[in-house]
């Protein structure tokens, strides 16, 4: 499956339900957040922007109540397809948007 929904490129995509190829990015910075002892980490909704790469903003699950968005980064896969963790926003709502992390 294609991970990537055009909306021009450089602009963020509509939100959408994760799937499994969208797990299989946050399975990969999972390790990087070991610090936090999440009781999920399951990922619910994702919005993409193709860039030189794709960018991700990812709503987890996390247990309970509890949410955190990620920014990552994906190389294209000629350049190897690496995921890179950017940013991390904890105590994150089920109904708060995916918006732009700095």
């Amino acid at each position: 499956m294609d991970l990537v929904t055009m909306a021009g490129v450089g602009g963020w995509s509509d939100t959408m339900d994760a799937n499994e190829d969208i797990q299989k990015i946050c399975d990969q910075v999972k390790p990087k957040l070991s610090g936090f002892n999440f009781r999920e980490f399951n990922a619910v909704k994702y919005r993409n922007q193709i860039v030189a790469g794709t960018n991700f903003l990812i709503k987890v699950h996390v247990g309970g109540d509890d949410y955190i968005h990620l920014s990552l980064f994906q190389e294209l896969p000629c350049h190897g397809g690496k995921v890179v963790l950017n940013v991390v926003q904890l105590k994150k709502t089920k109904d708060e948007p995916l918006t732009p992390l700095h």
